[in-house]
């Protein structure tokens, strides 16, 4: 299969640091690399331009690193609340997606786009979440996703707290009141 060459212009997870060659699939530099200005075709014209702007972009690489830095100490222990329905189980109608979490995280203070959230794996269930917000190529923060029927169990479920049903306290007092078996209700033969 035919590979492209490219010249990195920023740190791309899993491919490469700023500078370097890499050959990636067709798809993958035209849909998304080159779009995204975080790479350049590899041609003389451009590695020739490329490092004589070398010093320019890390200079500007290393500015936007520590800003993000500094943005990650001034959030870090970020916890979003986001409320949903959800059945008896704990398991969620749907689930939370990127956008979610993006938008709660700009309602807590950190303004973030939904391509800024990296999911491990769908939030289907009610409960805390940790999830990997990216402020830059080099820089990512932990943020806790607290998925809640409302905002009490939201404040239980961030204290530790253990959530019970609604209607766990009057089953558990009917259950009571047949302790003894000759007291239970005999069905009728």
């Amino acid at each position: 299969m035919a590979t492209v060459e490219l010249i990195l212009l920023q740190r791309v997870e899993k491919l490469g640091q700023m500078g370097e060659l890499v050959r990636v699939k067709p798809g993958y530099a035209r849909n998304f690399l080159l779009p995204q200005k975080k790479a350049i075709r590899a041609n003389k014209d451009n590695l020739a331009k490329f490092e004589l702007q070398r010093a320019q972009l890390v200079a500007l690489n290393i500015k936007r690193r520590e800003e993000a830095e500094r943005l990650a100490e001034r959030v870090g222990g970020l916890s979003v609340v986001i409320i949903r329905q959800a059945g008896e189980s704990g398991s969620l109608y749907g689930s939370v997606s990127s956008r979610d979490i993006a938008d709660g995280s700009t309602a807590a203070g950190l303004t973030i786009n939904r391509s800024q959230v990296i999911l491990e794996q769908p939030i289907k269930s009610l409960g805390l979440t940790t999830v990997r917000v990216v402020l830059h190529p080099e820089v990512s923060t932990p943020v806790t996703v607290n998925v809640a029927r409302s905002l009490e169990e939201a404040e239980k479920q961030a204290r530790g707290e253990a959530i019970s049903r609604a209607g766990d306290e009057d089953e558990a007092e009917e259950e009571d009141e047949y302790l003894d078996p000759s007291e239970a209700p005999q069905p009728n033969v």
